[in-house]
């Protein structure tokens, strides 16, 4: 194994003018520096291009067919590491993210890593990044040989990928990252959740309405019963739990002022928060 892999940074984007500024800066703060830095965007109508544009050093490709798992392969078929590093636009990694994935797949037993998540732009977020934190310990535990990829902090080799990808269905209704994940699985790689690998995110989802943010969750397990692996069942729990704590979600985030960097209830009657297309479907 070489002693430094070499880490290609995929970010597919749509509609992103509002985090994804925010999201490269970091990524080029890194104390190790990706190989590359490549974004995807799947037809953005406002300023994610420019936007993305202006970071010297980052690629832009332009994939026409609507759908975050068209855009992921775009950037994952383009991408020359040896590792291809996954992150959503919203995702704002700290700057030893590319370090701590050259030291986890040191470990040459490792196909796959996805990691910890902490929050921003939401009332309570240490409380937040906890409950999350329990939530994918538990996943870890019962979906065991099966652990989901988290597409907001994650990582694959680029031989596994390679591997993989005339597997990985296209459909929507199934959570792309999970379904990767699954067929890297079946293909006898490992996939593995590692705390050491953080990264944090905006809880976009609460913003979005109740029928859309349920059906957003009851794809996780609808993933693993649509390819038969029975341990997916153990995520309903985790859905049931995370559906009934909607009301409370939608006025943590859409009380969160973000230039003051708190919540104030004042902000709950306004209307001017980001809602986050769903990545399951191909038009939301």
């Amino acid at each position: 194994m070489p002693s430094r892999l070499r880490i290609s940074l995929v970010i597919p984007v749509y509609n992103e003018e509002g985090h994804l500024a925010a999201c490269l800066r970091a990524a080029l703060k890194q104390t190790k520096p990706f190989y590359e830095i490549i974004v995807v965007d799947n037809n953005s109508s406002d300023d994610t291009v420019a936007i993305a544009a202006q970071f010297p050093g980052v690629t832009v490709l332009h994939e026409l067919r609507q759908g975050v798992v068209f855009a992921r392969d775009k950037g994952f078929d383009a991408a020359n590491g040896d590792i291809i590093a996954r992150i959503d636009a919203d995702t704002r990694i700290p700057k030893d993210w590319a370090t701590m994935l050259q030291h986890i797949f040191m470990d040459e037993s490792v196909a796959a890593v996805t990691g910890k998540m902490e929050y921003y732009e939401i009332g309570l977020p240490k409380v937040f990044t906890r409950v999350d934190l329990l939530l994918r310990r538990y996943y870890a535990s019962v979906l065991g040989p099966h652990m989901a990829l988290q597409a907001a902090n994650m990582a694959v080799r680029q031989k596994v990928w390679q591997g993989t990808r005339d597997h990985v269905c296209r459909s929507p209704g199934l959570h792309e990252d999970f379904e990767l994940a699954i067929h890297a699985e079946q293909l006898g790689h490992r996939v593995v959740f590692d705390e050491r690998l953080v990264a944090a995110i905006s809880f976009r989802q609460a913003g979005s309405s109740f029928a859309a943010f349920a059906r957003y969750f009851w794809f996780c397990p609808k993933t693993y019963q649509v390819h038969g692996v029975k341990r997916g069942r153990h995520l309903y729990p985790a859905v049931f739990f995370l559906i009934a704590c909607y009301p409370l979600f939608r006025i943590l985030y859409r009380g969160f002022d973000q230039s003051q960097g708190r919540f104030l209830l004042r902000r709950l009657v306004l209307n001017d928060v980001t809602v986050r297309v769903n990545p399951v479907t191909f038009v939301d």
